[in-house]
């Protein structure tokens, strides 16, 4: 039997051990806002991708999105500590 793939709404790629990446992503973000809600999700999903779609490529994505969240965070506690 053909199992049908429903690249819309489930695709394969995002999900991985009966646990689907939005899930995850909505989980990780709850207590975020704005650019730090939105790299950390980009981040993650593309580290949740990478093995099943674009390999290193989808790791340079995730590591340019982490270093977003990184310079965000160093800024953030240059403007605390003055």
């Amino acid at each position: 039997m053909t199992k049908v793939v429903d690249n819309v709404n489930h695709p394969p790629h995002y999900t991985a051990g009966g646990v689907e990446c939005i899930d995850a992503i909505e989980a990780a973000t709850t207590d975020l806002t704005g650019a730090e809600a939105y790299n950390t999700g980009a981040a993650i999903k593309y580290l949740w991708r990478w093995k099943m779609k674009n390999g290193v490529e989808d790791l340079q994505k995730a590591r340019w999105y982490i270093e977003r969240l990184i310079e965000g965070e160093k800024t953030n506690e240059s403007n605390t500590n003055c």
